[in-house]
């Protein structure tokens, strides 16, 4: 897989702003409801063992 060239007179380098306390927070609680909505799904299947 190679390098991806950059047109001339476009950047690819993206500079985000840096998260508020509060965006932080809502991101954590919202990671937090997903995980907890989800982990309740996931059913571990064990095999039973046949009688002999």
């Amino acid at each position: 897989m190679g390098f991806i060239k950059e047109p001339k007179g476009i950047d690819f380098i993206i500079q985000s702003k840096p998260l508020t306390e509060k965006d932080r927070q809502d991101i954590s609680k919202h990671i937090a409801d997903y995980k907890e909505k989800y982990a309740k799904k996931l059913v571990v299947k064990t095999k039973a063992k046949q009688p002999a």
